[in-house]
């Protein structure tokens, strides 16, 4: 029957016609809404939980996300993966208790309440610790409803009465008692060493907290004059002005430049460049004579009379040459500073290479982690003239005191130029990867200052070093991508040891004493035990308002020099530590550790999963996740990266309120977050027409059953009809495949796969071909309650597989099924699949939709011809021989619903209008079809052609057997 118009008056109430009180629109901005509600009314999350109470669980431990700000796409992405890894979980029997998180100290809230202060007119510093943490505390807080009510709006379900906030006491007490733990197995260490310091900030960085971007630097060749001890080593040397030459992009380190780098296994040359003779490496002196002012040689732009570009090494005059040392031999020398009455020496490291520069690698301890390195071999003073803020102290002289280092670069670079050591154009400049602040996005140095660290290379286990037992740790895990092996791997094998103090307020502190007589460290992990309790009760600021002795035993004195007064560590711990800590404040409290799961952005290689790999086999000598699945960022439709400078971001709550949340989950569910994901309005607009044709399948299937009850009417499965056995084969492979693809994390594969089923097998084959039966068989029947039957098994299913991700459509329509059922979708468990595909029947229905298809064709050619309107005013012909023949043969009876015509005949010859359908691949031998008009008149009842009718019948044979 076509759906194009209504039956006759007299037949309409004999008509089996769909209805149902499921909208077709699904009005998401109205209905999500409510469907909360619903969830929160009934208490749906404590059901789920408690029908599970004595499941395995599956602990998926939450990513605290930063409390300042409203979320953002990216935050969306992140949440609604989860959510649905945690619904498919505990509808597939485990039970997965999803405790929200927060990470809310740090350097961003304190520059936001600094703001609001600010703007109330109220100095930062006529308030007391307490009071200033307070205000970061109510910042926090503030921002952690806002973000919940945004989560939730997202149709994440989760326990977030009792989410986890960093800032809770019972986690900072818990964090203090992790420091306790590496405390007592002796891997903590003060000492002043160059870290990532933001002078914006003012505060040192993790390796997490810093982002390379693209920096124009200066691009300076120095000449150090070389001491006496150079021609006693090289004697054709003697006589001659010697001078060591470095290449830096960093001018303003030059002040703490203490000796100066060569590798002991390369040749260095000595070269006459005008009055003085330079020491570069061999293998560089081309390059570095192609970038100096190398006299009437070393032109930059020169050109042969071809007009071509000199080769660098063409400016080598072998003339010029005056000796060779390998940089062992060098060993030793000395060189006066070019601006200060200060001698340094040749030392010999491995990190120098000749990658860039001269070979000779200007080294100042307090400013890189190799000069560090090599300075502490060679005894050398960890020299740092920069303060906190950035500025030089008075060690450098006048001239540069008080400077902030980065406006100093052409200071010390006119200096140089003065002084007749600056080799290059003072302009020149070079474009490089810089490291900045991920904060202020401004560019940081690398500083010692005292900070507090933990030993990577410390052995823990015998000779198993710290670093190899975490490395051991990450060979364990599984890696969603699999790439994720080698990203933190590499991180982790080169990283420096972990600087975990902050020079900031708002933050958990480092319980740590000093002796007022002789600065010596208490480092006792009964002390921040003590502390860890105080703060389970009164908060971190406990540690501040308390006197330090309180927290000592009584009658301590100092170990090193008697004295008993004491003053404490101001220091904050790094806020990477904070949220390292989850699994431990959260996971091992409520849940278990290892979690099964933890997920996150790919930048978390370098963030949280890092830390809190390092703070779990710190501790426990365990990895604190079974697995580690990534995903990439939020991209716009074009592949970049969004930025409200370029205008591109889009808010989650815009695509709420004009698309709903079930979009943007759907959004999610369709990408493969293992790469970017774009965003934009066409992807949604696209993704909105996904989300209707899903809603109009389902909505079509509880269309027909409004008079059908399973209890009552099903049928069994050995007496369906053979489509309807195929649709219910095709169903349960549909369950294995989603199945599979939620086990591995693949969601775009289970969102394709339904799509796929629903526009496909179902659409365009099942429910096209179905409608015939359902609407003009008769209402209680056999052939109508068989297809009924798998509507509602389809139905179900289908709600099933996707309550994961179409959250609130799933429970909507659920409400609509039929029958007894669960309360909810979700208190329901997921689907097996319920038959085993029969081979042969899905053989011989994969043979008839193609002879289907191929005859479709055909009748849209004749459609278009005008021969016939609806298909059911044709009768096709097919014509056939052998194998293919003695098939159609067989199936005869099925032909003229599967194609949805009149009737089909078979003929042995084909007629001279017959074309070939191509099925060979399919049937073995091909068929010819033509299409003719039907025979007979219109059934009025079910508009099928009958020749019946045309002899005075009222109905056709079907419709009569129908109505009897």
């Amino acid at each position: 029957m076509s759906d194009t118009g209504t039956p006759p008056k007299d037949y309409k109430d004999s008509v089996n016609l769909p209805k149902t009180e499921f909208p077709m629109k699904g009005n998401l901005a109205q209905l999500e809404p409510k469907m909360l509600g619903w969830w929160a009314e009934k208490g749906i999350w404590a059901k789920i939980l408690e029908r599970r109470a004595a499941a395995e669980p599956f602990v998926l431990t939450d990513g605290p996300p930063y409390a300042n700000g409203h979320i953002h796409a990216g935050h969306a992405l992140n949440k609604i993966l989860k959510d649905i890894v945690v619904k498919y979980r505990n509808l597939a029997g485990r039970r997965c208790d999803y405790i929200p998180g927060w990470d809310t100290h740090g350097l961003p809230i304190e520059q936001a309440v600094e703001k609001r202060l600010k703007d109330k007119k109220i100095d930062k510093r006529t308030l007391d610790r307490d009071a200033f943490l307070e205000q970061c505390r109510a910042y926090a807080t503030e921002f952690i409803d806002i973000q919940r009510t945004e989560f939730k709006r997202l149709g994440v379900l989760g326990d977030w009465e009792h989410p986890y906030r960093t800032l809770d006491f019972s986690y900072e007490a818990q964090e203090i008692r992790e420091l306790a733990t590496f405390a007592r197995r002796g891997m903590l260490y003060r000492r002043k060493k160059p870290v990532y310091f933001c002078v914006t900030d003012q505060t040192a960085l993790a390796e997490a907290e810093v982002e390379y971007e693209d920096h124009s630097s200066p691009s300076v060749y120095v000449a150090f004059p070389a001491g006496p001890e150079v021609a006693e080593k090289v004697p054709k040397l003697k006589g001659k002005n010697v001078s060591f030459v470095i290449w830096t992009t960093t001018p303003w380190t030059l002040p703490a430049n203490l000796a100066i780098a060569m590798n002991g296994e390369y040749e260095y040359v000595f070269y006459t460049l005008g009055e003085r003779v330079i020491c570069v490496a061999k293998d560089l002196l081309p390059k570095v004579l192609a970038e100096v002012k190398a006299d009437e040689l070393a032109v930059k732009s020169a050109k042969l009379p071809g007009g071509e570009e000199v080769a660098a090494a063409s400016l080598v005059d072998p003339e010029r040459i005056v000796a060779y040392a390998r940089g062992e031999e060098l060993e030793g020398c000395t060189y006066r500073h070019v601006f200060y009455e200060r001698q340094g020496k040749i030392l010999l490291g491995e990190h120098v290479t000749l990658d860039a520069g001269t070979g000779l690698v200007h080294t100042a301890p307090g400013h890189g982690q190799e000069d560090y390195e090599v300075g502490l071999k060679y005894g050398l003073d960890i020299y740092n003239p920069v303060r906190l803020d950035g500025r030089y102290d008075e060690s450098v002289g006048p001239l540069l005191t008080g400077k902030k280092v980065f406006e100093a670069n052409p200071l010390v670079i006119e200096l140089l130029a003065e002084k007749g050591v600056l080799l290059n154009d003072k302009s020149d400049k070079v474009e490089h990867s810089y490291p900045h602040c991920w904060r202020c996005h401004n560019p940081v140095i690398l500083s010692a200052t005292f900070q507090w660290f933990i030993p990577l290379d410390k052995p823990v286990q015998g000779d198993t070093s710290y670093r190899q037992q975490v490395l051991n740790e990450v060979d364990r895990v599984q890696w969603v991508p699999s790439w994720g092996h080698s990203r933190i791997r590499g991180m982790l094998e080169t990283r420096p040891d972990w600087c975990i103090s902050r020079q900031r307020t708002w933050g958990v502190p480092i319980p740590i004493a000093y002796c007022e007589g002789c600065d010596e460290s208490v480092i006792s992990a009964e002390l921040m035990e003590k502390v860890a309790d105080a703060v389970e009760k009164e908060g971190a600021g406990v540690w501040y308002r308390t006197p330090v002795k309180e927290f000592l035993p009584a009658g301590y004195t100092c170990q090193k020099c008697g004295k008993a007064e004491f003053r404490r560590e101001t220091d904050i711990l790094d806020v990477w530590f904070d949220s390292a800590c989850a699994f431990s404040a959260v996971s091992e409290r409520r849940q278990r550790v290892p979690a099964d799961l933890f997920l996150e952005g790919s930048d978390q290689h370098r963030g949280w999963f890092h830390s809190s790999i390092l703070v779990a086999v710190g501790t426990r000598n365990m990895s604190p996740y079974k697995t580690c699945l990534t995903h990439g960022f939020v991209v716009d439709g074009k592949g970049e990266k969004m930025s409200k400078s370029l205008g591109n971001t889009v808010a989650p709550e815009k695509l709420i309120q004009q698309y709903g949340a079930e979009v943007l989950r759907l959004w999610v569910a369709s990408s493969d977050y293992r790469n970017d994901v774009r965003l934009s309005d066409q992807i949604m607009k696209g993704l909105s027409e996904g989300y209707r044709k899903i809603r109009n399948t389902i909505r079509y299937a509880l269309s027909n059953l409004y008079d059908f009850e399973p209890e009552r009417d099903a049928v069994p499965a050995d007496k369906l009809l053979p489509l309807d056995t195929w649709a219910r084969g095709r169903l349960a492979e549909v369950v294995a495949r989603v199945r599979k693809a939620y086990d591995a994390y693949e969601f775009h594969l289970v969102y394709a796969t339904v799509v796929d089923f629903c526009a496909g097998d179902l659409s365009a084959v099942y429910f096209d071909i179905l409608k015939d039966r359902l609407y003009t068989s008769k209402a209680t029947g056999h052939a109508r309650r068989s297809a009924q039957t798998v509507l509602h098994e389809v139905s179900t299913v289908l709600l099933q597989l996707l309550a994961p991700v179409m959250s609130f459509t799933s429970e909507e329509a659920w409400q609509y099924l039929p029958g007894k059922k669960a309360e909810s979708v979700y208190l329901t468990d997921f689907p097996e699949p319920a038959v085993k595909p029969d081979a042969a029947l899905s053989e011989r229905y994969e043979k008839l939709f193609a002879v289907r298809g191929a005859v479709q064709g055909l009748l849209e050619a004749a459609r278009r011809d005008k021969m016939i309107g609806a298909s059911l005013e044709a009768r096709v012909v097919l014509s056939a021989s052998g194998k293919a023949l003695e098939f159609l043969k067989t199936n005869a009876a099925e032909l003229p619903g599967l194609f949805i015509v009149s009737q089909v005949e078979l003929a042995d010859a084909a007629g001279e209008k017959a074309q070939a359908l191509n099925v060979a691949q399919a049937l073995g031998e091909d068929v010819k079809a033509e299409v003719l008009t039907a025979k007979g008149e219109k059934c009025p009842r079910c508009w099928t052609y009958s020749e019946k009718v045309a002899s005075g019948a009222p109905v056709c044979e079907k419709c009569q057997e129908a109505l009897s």
